[in-house]
Order: structure tokens, then C-alpha cells, then sequence
């Protein structure tokens, strides 16, 4: 019987809902398969322990986390704590101290989603997103606080290093698709210094891998061509800012932020990787019980192949398109269903599979 320690962090908002739906079916194609099993240990760090102790993580709270295989994280984020403080004290804290560089966020549209868009079938993309440094890498201030010289300073940091990685990464992903193609996002046309070293960087790391197709494109050409043009892309590598925002976009155009997953990977394994649905805490319907739990399912989908959990994997990812086919939807699909009736469902569809 092969375990799995995963630490789970609900976080606020509706993180506390999908993570929660997301163990259940977790639990139950354990159960069905019969030959491994999941050791979860929850983690109250949320922002309403911020609130009353003053800190999102205790001390030694990342050293105890890097016991674990994996981690299930909802989202951080409260009309009560600034956002800047809540992303930086918790989920980046994580995705830095464990050096989770590499941010995946598949997108396609699923059997029975609809989107707005006219030829979303055609999507199938994988955007990564450099998820250490770029824009996000923390370096900056503020210096004379309210004075009318006030300034803010937000340094955007590239290395040859951690750009070398991101890319070699990418181009590993996209080899091991069907279409073998990698579009890079850039704006090294006014961004002259680090996103020339990203570009260059890339040409690089390209010579070696001669069976890839590559592509580039200005970011903000990028965004076009995801609406207009989807079936001209595959694998998309971006930097942290640029691909925090298309990734999103990808969402929308899929169908709704509530079916998007994330995996935050440190490929190397010296740290666990982190698993996140995309939607954030999402205050305006938290605790209602009408969040779509499909996001969370699909995340949950990622960790397995990532634990090594290729089959139940794929099962997995079987009942959530039987689900959404079915035409049971949550209410940001058009449906009425609520998080437990998407639940019921999916666990009950792998229990007779």
C-alpha cells in the first residue's frame, strides 16, 4: 500500500469548500483503487489566523511542511488583510522558501462547458509560468511615505539561471505532446534588459531541442491571438506577471475560473510541490456552498501524476469530464448544482466505474 503525507491548506474564502470536496474524492478513488492511500494533515493558516496572531505561518511552519509529498492549497486572500501582505505571508512564502519555480495552468474547455468564445473547442494550451522571480521577485521599496516626493520602486529581477530553467522546462513539456510546439511571451521590445535575456536565453535553450516548434510574440499580441487565433498555440512559457495574467484569461476563455487547476513544482523534488486551484478565495459567494469544485478536482488530478499516481490520475480526470457532460453545472457555469451535488456526483462515478 503506497502513502501519500499531503499537507492541506484550505486558506480562506471558498478554498475552505473545494479543498474540502477535493479530499473527499481524493478519498474515495483511494479507496476504489485499494493500493494507496492518503495521510492529509490540515493546516490552519488562513487569513483569519493572521488576524488573530498576526502571521499566516507559526515558526517552523515551512520546515514542517517539507516533510510532506505534496501540498493541497486553496486560496489566501480577505476583505480584512491587505493583499499584498496575504499573498506575500502566505502562498508566495510557500512558492519561494520551497522554490517552486516552474507554475503550470492547463487550459481546455471541457465535454459540456460552454464558453463565450467561438472556437473554444480549439483550445489546448499549457501556460508556464515563471513562478520565482521576473516581476514577483519582491525587490523594491517605498521611500519618503507621504511626502509629495513619495516614491515606489517594484524591480523586476531576471537571472540567467532561473531563466534557463523555466525554458528548459518548458520545451521538456512541449516535447512530450502531440503538437511538440512552444510559443515564448516577451515584451523585450520596451522592456530592454531582463526580457532581452529571457528572449535570448530561449534561442538558446532551443538548439537543443531541434523537434520543437517555437514561436514568439509580444505579450500583448498574445492575448489576441489566445481569442482569435487558439489553435495557433500549445505550450506557452511567460514570465511570472505576464503569464499570471494570460493564464487567467486561458480561464475565462475555457469556460469560467472555476475548472482551472495549477501546480506549483519544484521539478527537482529537493521541496514538495504545492496544487491550487486558479479562482482565489472568491469572498462574493463564500460559505454558500455554491463554488465549483472542478477546479479543485482537476488540481487534485495534477498532484496524483505528480505523486506517481498515473491511473488514478487519468480516472480521475474520466469522471470530471463525465461530470461536466452530464450537464450537472455549479451556478458560474449556468447550472444550479451546489459544491456537495458536484461532489456526490463525481465520487459516486468513480465508486461504480
Amino acid at each position: 500500500m503506497r502513502n501519500h503525507r499531503v499537507a492541506v491548506i484550505p486558506g480562506d474564502g471558498i478554498g475552505l469548500e473545494v479543498i474540502e470536496a477535493g479530499k473527499q474524492v481524493l478519498e474515495t478513488l483511494s479507496q476504489k483503487s485499494d493500493d494507496f492511500q492518503f495521510e492529509f494533515e490540515d493546516f490552519d493558516w488562513s487569513s483569519q489566523r493572521y488576524l488573530e496572531t498576526g502571521e499566516y505561518i507559526p515558526e517552523g511552519g515551512l520546515e514542517k511542511l517539507s516533510t510532506f509529498d505534496a501540498i493541497y492549497f486553496g486560496a489566501v486572500g480577505s476583505q480584512e488583510v491587505p493583499d499584498h501582505v496575504s499573498l506575500w505571508e502566505l502562498r508566495l512564502a510557500i512558492c519561494q522558501g520551497f522554490d517552486q519555480y516552474a507554475n503550470v495552468r492547463p487550459a481546455r474547455v471541457l465535454p459540456g462547458v460552454n464558453s463565450r468564445l467561438k472556437g473554444a473547442e480549439k483550445i489546448d494550451w499549457v501556460i508556464v509560468r515563471e513562478n520565482s522571480e521576473g516581476e514577483y521577485a519582491g525587490n523594491g521599496g517605498r521611500a519618503h511615505r507621504g511626502h509629495p516626493e513619495e516614491v515606489g520602486t517594484e524591480v523586476a529581477i531576471f537571472t540567467r539561471k532561473g531563466i534557463e530553467r523555466i525554458h528548459r522546462f518548458a520545451f521538456k513539456l512541449a516535447q512530450d505532446r502531440p503538437r511538440k510546439k512552444l510559443t515564448l511571451v516577451t515584451k523585450s521590445n520596451a522592456q530592454r534588459y531582463g526580457m532581452v535575456l529571457w528572449d535570448e536565453v530561449f534561442f538558446e535553450v532551443a538548439k537543443d531541442f531541434p523537434d520543437v516548434t517555437i514561436d514568439r510574440e509580444l505579450v500583448d499580441a498574445a492575448t489576441t491571438r489566445m481569442v482569435l487565433k487558439p489553435e495557433t498555440m500549445d505550450v506557452i512559457v511567460a514570465t511570472n506577471l505576464h503569464a499570471d495574467i494570460l493564464s487567467d484569461l486561458a480561464a475565462a476563455l475555457s469556460g469560467s475560473l472555476g475548472i482551472a487547476p495549477t501546480a506549483n513544482l519544484n521539478p527537482e523534488r529537493a521541496y514538495p510541490s504545492m496544487f491550487e486551484p486558479i479562482h482565489g478565495s472568491a469572498f462574493d459567494i463564500a460559505g454558500q456552498g455554491i463554488a465549483n469544485p472542478v477546479g479543485a478536482f482537476w488540481t487534485a488530478a495534477m498532484m496524483l501524476e505528480h505523486l506517481g499516481e498515473s491511473t488514478a490520475a487519468e480516472r480521475l480526470m474520466a469522471a470530471i469530464e463525465r461530470l461536466t457532460a452530464s450537464g450537472l453545472q455549479t451556478k458560474d457555469l449556468g447550472g444550479t448544482a451546489t459544491t456537495q451535488d458536484a461532489t456526490r456526483a463525481i465520487c459516486s462515478d468513480i465508486e461504480q466505474q
